[in-house]
């Protein structure tokens, strides 16, 4: 069986256009015959080197308006509810550590995937270790286990490093897509476009 082509997909839990993607990236990804790698980090640390504590969002006043409203027709589109969670940005850091060790297993993107649910689909806190551990055992996982793993030393260095790594390779947003030719594709509206670039589509005209 040939090899499928690889697509990173860059998330970060506090991120309202992260969910839209997170939501359908397998199912467009399947259909062009591509492999999802789900790459969670913290924008947190990327936003502070900019001088920003806390998301443009709240920073720019009438961009957050636009984004929620956009948030609902995004979500009226794709059939997703879309409901704000306070407070907003959510302090995703225990819902991001539990996502890297997921990382090394198969549910991995359904943990995301409900996270995100319970976040902006019902508007529900993430931030609280508990929250996280409802959602490991709705799933049917050793909640106490993995939350034991993902606040253990080494899986909080590993997220520091792969924080850094999505810093190093440009990273400034979420969703961000990254092909195996090294092409960036920021924002959940450039999805197709990232799935189909990795699938080796081109347009008529790219160099």
């Amino acid at each position: 069986m040939a090899r499928r082509p690889v697509l990173e997909f860059w998330y970060e839990f506090a991120s309202t256009y992260s969910y839209l993607a997170a939501m359908r990236i397998e199912r467009v990804a399947e259909e062009a015959g591509v492999e999802v790698r789900w790459r969670p980090f913290l924008l947190g640390p990327i936003f502070a080197a900019q001088g920003w504590n806390t998301s443009p969002f709240n920073l720019f006043p009438a961009k957050g308006r636009y984004m929620w409203r956009d948030m609902e027709r995004e979500g009226a589109r794709h059939g997703l509810s879309v409901k704000r969670p306070h407070p907003f940005p959510q302090n995703s850091l225990v819902a991001t550590r539990v996502a890297l060790v997921g990382d090394d297993h198969a549910w991995g993107p359904t943990f995301t995937k409900a996270v995100y649910r319970v976040e902006f689909g019902e508007g529900r806190s993430i931030e609280e270790p508990a929250a996280v551990q409802a959602i490991l055992v709705k799933l049917g996982l050793d909640a106490e286990a993995i939350l034991k793993m993902a606040q253990a030393e080494p899986n909080k260095m590993r997220l520091r490093a792969v924080t850094e790594e999505a810093r190093s390779r440009g990273v400034f947003g979420a969703p961000t897509f990254f092909t195996e030719d090294g092409e960036m594709f920021w924002g959940n509206d450039r999805l197709e476009q990232a799935v189909t670039w990795a699938a080796g589509e081109r347009p008529t005209s790219a160099a």
